[in-house]
């Protein structure tokens, strides 16, 4: 039986007027269907510079967005140095937009500045929970995620954050970021799938590739068996020697780095005497990125990643609005609002409770599937490129359920 809790957004009483309504955030609840900065359509190193380099600027004044009785709080680091203010101002931008193309949505966007700082994060928070919000989106930034929840968690008022370091999610504090565990699970899962039982891995010793390797054993303990495990510093050399000496017992080998350092590490790899065309390569999405398309070596690689055609379609509505291209982490912002305005219509005073929240059937949005874990992380639903000449093209789509 249909009703408000298995209803998809996009059924004729619950859809964003004008032609793009196909592509607001879906809701299914009890159905089987269903932070890092950059530029363009690249998903940026998560581990990368956590913090805008510079001295801010001015700081931004709270905004008010709806008119709607249930409020909401969007944290920002608006007024931050560099590519960090670049990247709040286009999160903004892709908020509103979700306001406008969600018909009366019944929410009250109440926009703040925290400068990138946790001080900053803290002060805007006290703010919000003063003016009665009822959850709160945002920080961008891992360290201000903590200044925020401190405050939030003695109000009980949930957050949904931006940043990618795992370590921040906890009770009441959920991460809609793009997490390395989910592209590492995906492609383990899709590779041992395809009939790939024995890895080898070449990481990165930093923070990424520690996220990556905890995520690549648990995964290939799971599905086959690890031959082959190395990490490496700015030297790939060593590494690459080691890993080069085993590949003949490995038939799949994990890469996980941004792209220059992965065309680096093949190009190491090959230098070491490894044919890389007789094993398949893998990768995390990290890999989507010119500099892996144009390396001859990386051909034919395997990468997860969300499906490309709804940041595309996402891409080509926010240009029309604004007259620029969102940055990646665009979509966060938009589905984050999305989803808390079709919560607010569809789910009357649990609207925010941690059981709505952590539905296994999740919810789906621009980049696809996602659904939040009791622990605050979340897991989506990605699909699996195959890098070409050029650019790359699917092999495996998005799911469009998840497992139990």
């Amino acid at each position: 039986m249909e009703g408000p809790f298995n209803r998809k957004l996009g059924s004729p009483d619950s859809r964003p007027s004008g032609p793009t309504r196909r592509t607001a955030v879906g809701l299914i609840l009890g159905a089987p269907l269903l932070g890092a900065c950059s530029g363009g359509g690249q998903i940026s190193n998560p581990f990368g510079p956590s913090a805008p380099e510079g001295p801010p600027g001015p700081q931004q004044q709270p905004l008010a967005v709806g008119t709607g009785q249930v409020k909401v709080g969007l944290i920002l680091p608006l007024s931050a140095a560099g590519n960090a203010g670049v990247a709040a101002q286009s999160m903004k931008n892709a908020a509103e937009m979700a306001l406008a193309e969600f018909q009366n949505p019944n929410i009250q966007l109440l926009i703040k500045d925290d400068g990138g700082s946790p001080q900053g994060a803290q002060q805007v928070t006290q703010e919000a929970l003063g003016e009665g919000v009822e959850i709160v989106l945002g920080p961008l930034f891992a360290a201000s995620v903590p200044a925020t929840a401190q405050l939030t968690r003695a109000r009980n008022v949930p957050v949904i954050a931006f940043s990618t370091d795992s370590s921040v999610a906890g009770r009441g504090v959920y991460l809609l970021s793009f997490l390395p565990e989910s592209d590492v699970n995906r492609i383990v899962d899709y590779s041992a799938g395809i009939g790939k039982r024995s890895f080898a891995a070449l990481l990165p010793d930093n923070a990424y590739g520690n996220v990556v390797e905890a995520a690549f054993k648990q995964a290939v303990g799971r599905k086959g068996r690890l031959v082959a495990f190395e990490k490496y510093t700015a030297d790939r050399a060593g590494a690459a020697r080691t890993v080069a000496q085993s590949l003949g017992s490995a038939d799949a080998l994990f890469i996980a780095d941004d792209g220059e350092s992965v065309v680096a590490a093949a190009d190491a790899l090959t230098a070491a005497g490894a044919n890389l065309r007789n094993i398949q390569l893998l990768g995390t999405g990290l890999w989507d990125n010119p500099r892996v398309y144009a390396s001859g070596t990386l051909q034919g690689g395997l990468y997860a990643a969300p499906d490309p055609s709804g940041f595309r379609a996402f891409s080509g509505r926010y240009r029309a609005k604004y007259g620029t291209d969102p940055v990646r982490t665009a979509t966060l912002a938009y589905d984050a609002v999305a989803l808390v305005a079709a919560l607010s219509k569809q789910q009357g005073g649990q609207r925010f409770a941690p059981e709505t929240l952590t539905n296994p059937s999740g919810f789906a949005g621009i980049d696809g599937l996602f659904r939040f874990r009791s622990d605050g992380t979340n897991e989506r639903g990605l699909a699996v490129m195959k890098v070409a000449s050029g650019g790359s093209a699917p092999v495996a789509g998005s799911p469009k359920s998840f497992g139990a």
